[in-house]
């Protein structure tokens, strides 16, 4: 029995430790233009900011989404301030994150940026 609980003792740390490292370590970061076209509050149980980017490359050709998550109190501020204007969003993509619990997209926007 005392096997038993060490190794799920040792399972939970992995997972705990697994979760960290995905969380801190960014795959790739970079920026993206267009218009924010939603932001809300989402979630059954865990509650995170879900939005939606249209970047629109040319004049009268259809945009294309860039779903995002964002963390930063301060961030969605800004976010919600720069409604209907152009901007850049600087964000870190982050892979293998293990739940939806920290967002529904693995892209966590870190700034925003209004493109004049």
């Amino acid at each position: 029995m005392k096997k038993f609980i060490g190794f799920l003792i040792v399972l939970v740390l992995l997972f705990c430790l697994y979760t960290w490292l995905v969380l801190t370590w960014s795959y790739s970061a970079g920026e993206r233009a267009g218009y924010v076209q939603k932001l809300s509050k989402k979630g059954w149980l865990c509650k995170t900011w879900e939005g939606e980017l249209a970047m629109i490359n040319m004049p009268g050709t259809l945009s294309e989404k860039f779903n995002f998550t964002v963390h930063d109190e301060t961030v969605v501020k800004k976010i919600n301030e720069s409604m209907g204007k152009r901007v850049s969003l600087v964000y870190e993509e982050h892979v293998g994150i293990p739940t939806t619990c920290f967002g529904d997209t693995g892209y966590f926007v870190k700034d925003i940026l209004i493109v004049d």
